[in-house]
């Protein structure tokens, strides 16, 4: 029960610093004055909305639900057209279908908390308003899902509903199906955060809540690719957008015991989940008043998608999914178990990437996936390689390299190093073994093949460059935190820095570039506040070049300085190991 306890304690003490901040008519909550691509209506009503995801499991398993009657007054309220906090009707592709569907949730969960206290005529404005999103258009990816779960709501409290609108939305996600335990996240190539913790997560609410079994049956596939995407002490990779959602990287694991699959055993479940919200603890996620901020491992606003409002970060809610479960359920008295071995490269073709493991850190070496439409797509999905412990780091401007802080990218300038450009979009990718391959083009007349091979704690990188222009050349490896200090060295075919963070370092295995350290802008890398770049520098006339290098990333010390002195070598040139 500790761990139930645990839990629920962290729900609470998240919960808390928003009752300040409720309106008047308790349906809006205002945490802040930056602002996204939708109203300050339905921002507000995200913010009201989205601690649901906690709190609906919290009264499902009988725990004490803090503020109850903040929730229900709101609900009342915004769901009525004659109050001036009326929420507004949604409309195609509205933000407020995204966080009716937490009411869904809550009301699937918990009627007797969220419904049952309303009077027949609020419960009556409540249900047409909720009915009223189910005809409306989604985007065509895991929205499909949010009017579903509105209608698992309204079942649950016996209100009807146009069902063949929610059937549609069943089969239209069913053509995201990937196999082997992937979805994409719509007709995409985005095969990122979004499966565990929507395609997955909302999938296993439907088969537990209508006695299914099609998505628990893929969920237990999944569970077994993406344990290798957790550190041994409980960090995920950061990769992809909407990490503003942090710990909700983990409600893929809490989903599982909900929906009764035992794809691993409950002590190794539980472990993956607790040791993931654990290692958030101490980091510094809120503001003075212990509101979530947006960012990642650290107040960050240049991370903020734009669609991210002050609310987006209770998100991070669906994590605690289990506590809807009751007291003598077998995940509760689970042992819980450390991180299992695993294998030290996993390859896992349908998300383009290959992940390697080292000393208990996670590197993910990524091909395949883009999205140009979002903010600092390029960084977020197109670079080189993501760090359990690095992590990656977005630029702070458009000029040079410590405002452009290339990490684990092969940056090109066609103007003297002044701006340059990097891989955006990687087309004809292939996935296999230890190797990852993919082709860019950062100019009509610039083609780049780049192919990235495991070699843990080491990887090799080799890019066969066709130019027709003169190019100055900077690859970056980790970015490294230099907060407490770091000791850096360059020359020529190498640079390297180590800091108690850890040791990071390039090889330059033609031995022709140059090596420099680079201080970049401070808050650009998604963990660290101040960071220390190692990078290698080259010109190349116009012409077919090939550059290759090894880059290393591993916990600072004695190992680390071992594997610097052995890099790999390519067995062969442009083609893999």
């Amino acid at each position: 029960m500790d761990a139930r306890m645990e839990l629920a304690s962290r729900v609470r003490e998240l919960v808390a610093p928003l009752v300040p901040h409720f309106s008047t008519g308790r349906a809006r909550v205002r945490l802040g004055v930056n602002t996204a691509i939708h109203d300050d209506t339905a921002a507000e009503l995200e913010a009201f909305a989205r601690p649901l995801w906690g709190l609906a499991p919290l009264a499902a398993g009988k725990g004490a639900v803090p503020h109850t009657e903040l929730w229900l007054r709101g609900l009342a309220h915004g769901s009525d057209p004659a109050h001036p906090e009326y929420w507004g009707e949604p409309r195609d592709r509205d933000q407020r279908i995204v966080e009716m569907a937490a009411i869904g949730f809550a009301l699937a969960l918990a009627p007797e908390q969220w419904w049952d206290p309303l009077s027949g005529a609020e419960r009556d404005r409540l249900a047409r308003w909720l009915r009223s999103a189910l005809p409306r258009e989604t985007a065509d990816n895991n929205w499909h899902f949010f009017p579903v779960l509105i209608g698992l709501g309204l079942d649950r409290v016996g209100v009807p509903y146009d069902r063949s609108l929610t059937g549609a939305r069943l089969r239209r996600l069913e053509t995201f199906w990937l196999g082997d335990g992937w979805y994409s996240d719509g007709p995409t190539e985005r095969r990122d955060y979004y499966v565990p913790w929507a395609m997955h997560f909302y999938g296993l609410l439907c088969d537990t809540l209508t006695g299914g079994d099609r998505f628990k049956e893929r969920a237990a596939r999944f569970a077994l690719d993406f344990r290798h995407w957790f550190a041994d002490d409980g960090a995920a990779v950061p990769y992809g957008r909407s990490l503003t959602y942090r710990w909700a990287q983990a409600a893929f694991w809490g989903a599982l015991p909900f929906a009764g699959v035992d794809a691993l055993p409950w002590g190794v479940v539980k472990g993956y989940l607790l040791r993931h919200l654990r290692w958030w603890r101490g980091r510094p996620v809120t503001g003075p008043e212990g509101l979530l901020s947006v960012g990642y491992g650290y107040p960050q606003p240049a991370l903020a998608e734009q669609y991210n409002a002050p609310g987006s970060p209770y998100w991070s809610l669906k994590a605690f999914l289990p506590l809807a479960l009751p007291d003598d359920h077998a995940f509760w008295s689970a042992t819980e178990e450390p991180a299992p071995a695993l294998p030290a490269v996993s390859a896992q073709p349908h998300a383009g990437a290959v992940l390697m493991r080292a000393s208990g850190d996670v590197t993910l070496l990524a091909g395949r996936q883009h999205h140009a439409w979002l903010r600092h797509g390029a960084e977020k999905y197109a670079k080189f390689a993501y760090s359990s412990r690095f992590g990656f780091s977005l630029p702070g401007g458009p000029l040079g390299l410590a405002q452009g802080a290339y990490d684990s990218m092969l940056a090109l300038s066609d103007d003297g190093g002044a701006h340059y450009r990097v891989r955006e979009e990687p087309a004809d990718p292939e996935t296999g073994g230890d190797t990852v391959r993919g082709t860019w083009r950062p100019w009509p007349d610039v083609e780049i093949t780049t192919w990235l091979t495991a070699a843990p704690p080491w990887h090799l990188r080799t890019h066969r460059i066709r130019t027709a222009r003169a190019l100055h050349t900077a690859e970056g490896g980790f970015a490294v935190d230099r907060d407490a200090g770091a000791e850096a060295a360059a020359g020529t075919g190498y640079a390297r820095a180590s800091a108690p963070a850890g040791f990071t370092g390039l090889r330059d295995l033609d031995g022709l570039r140059s090596g420099a350290v680079v201080d970049c802008l401070p808050g650009t890398n998604v963990l660290a506040r101040r960071t220390t770049l190692p990078t290698l520098t080259g010109q190349l006339p116009p012409g077919e070049h090939w550059l290759s290098c090894a880059v290393l990333g591993a916990p600072d010390g004695r190992e680390a300085e071992a594997a610097w002195r052995q890099p790999p070598k390519h067995s062969t040139r442009g083609g893999g190991t």
